[in-house]
């Protein structure tokens, strides 16, 4: 009896830990938003350059310094609503393009 009432102790904190890290990786994601710095001044407007030049159409609808893929992160909602994330690096080079899956039509 005993090391059956341990061994669910030891479950009971093992859930009560899943939970808690659970939390604390929810928390950080939205937090994430909020610590978003957005480009400005004239790096702003090269790293728009440099999206555009990428995506070839389009509107850029969001910036980010610091993202946590490239130095910069601009956001282009293209003339059909679909969304790219384009990452550049400290001298404006595209790094990489993917779609975002947060598009405004909601096309995941």
């Amino acid at each position: 009896m005993k090391r059956r009432t341990i061994i669910i102790a030891v479950a009971g904190v093992g859930v009560a830990a899943a939970a808690a890290v659970g939390s604390v990786v929810a928390a950080d994601a939205i937090d994430d938003d909020a610590n978003q710095q957005p480009i400005t001044g004239d790096a702003l407007t090269k790293a728009s350059a440099a999206a555009l030049a990428y995506t070839g159409e389009g509107r850029v609808t969001e910036t980010e310094v610091g993202d946590e893929d490239s130095y910069y992160e601009v956001e282009v909602t293209l003339n059909d609503g679909h969304q790219i994330d384009v990452q550049l690096d400290e001298q404006f080079n595209v790094v990489k393009g993917m779609p975002d899956n947060e598009s405004e039509s909601g096309d995941d």
